[in-house]
C-alpha cells in the first residue's frame, strides 16, 4: 500500500489510509519506538476493525520515515503526531486515536489536543522493564475520554490496574501481543462499535 505522505514540524510522516465501507469511525494507530507499522498486533486490530466498519489509518512516525531507528523524543513525537491527526480528513466520523507501546503513550499524551473520542491502547508500557519506579501511570491517568488496554499477563513493562473508564483485557503472552491476535483485535472492534459508533 502506497501511504499518504504528511508534512509534520519534523519531518515528513507516513500515512497507511485502510478504508472500511461505509465507516463509522476512524481509528489512528501509531507503532512501538523500535517497530513499525506491521506490528501484528496493528495489523491485526486493523483487519478486524475495517471489516466491521471503522476505518484505521497506521501511521509512521517521521523519525522511520527517515530511516532511523531510535525514536525521537516525546516532544517531537507528540507534535508530528497531532500534525498527522490535524490534516486527516474523516468529516462525520467518531475519531479514536491509538497505537502500540511508545504509541499508545503518545496517544495518551495527545488525546486532549486531538480530540479523541477514545483511546485504544496495545501493550502500553507502564516502567522500562525492572524499573517499577520509573512509572508512566501519569500518562494513562490523564486521559479523561473512554480507555481501552490490551496488555499481556507477562509483559515485562507491567500491567496498569483497573480503574473507571478505562478497560483492561489481559491476553497470554508478553510485550509483542503476539498471541491471540484474532481474538482481542475482535475485542477492539467491539468496543469501539458499542461505544463510538453513530
Amino acid at each position: 500500500m502506497r501511504p499518504k505522505r504528511i508534512r509534520t514540524p519534523h519531518g515528513p510522516a507516513h500515512a497507511y489510509i485502510h478504508a472500511a465501507d461505509d465507516p463509522v469511525a476512524v481509528l489512528v494507530l501509531g507503532h512501538g519506538a523500535g517497530g513499525g507499522v506491521g506490528a501484528p498486533d496493528l495489523v491485526g486490530v486493523t483487519k478486524a476493525c475495517t471489516a466491521r466498519g471503522i476505518s484505521v489509518v497506521l501511521v509512521e512516525q517521521p523519525y522511520r520515515v527517515a530511516g532511523r531507528r531510535s525514536p525521537a523524543p516525546a516532544a517531537q513525537l507528540d507534535a508530528a503526531w497531532i500534525a498527522v491527526v490535524e490534516q486527516l480528513d474523516f468529516p462525520g466520523l467518531t475519531l479514536v486515536c491509538g497505537g502500540r507501546s511508545s504509541g499508545a503513550r503518545v496517544a495518551c499524551r495527545t488525546a486532549a489536543a486531538t480530540q479523541a473520542a477514545a483511546i485504544v491502547c496495545l501493550a502500553f508500557p507502564v516502567h522500562p522493564p525492572g524499573r517499577p519506579e520509573k512509572s508512566r501511570l501519569d500518562e494513562l491517568d490523564a486521559v479523561t475520554v473512554p480507555l481501552l488496554v490490551v496488555q499481556g499477563e507477562r509483559d515485562p513493562f507491567g500491567m496498569p490496574p483497573k480503574r473507571r473508564g478505562r478497560k483492561l483485557i489481559v491476553i497470554e503472552g508478553d510485550h509483542s501481543l503476539r498471541k491471540g491476535v484474532a481474538a482481542y483485535s475482535e475485542a477492539v472492534a467491539d468496543w469501539l462499535l458499542s461505544r463510538h459508533a453513530t
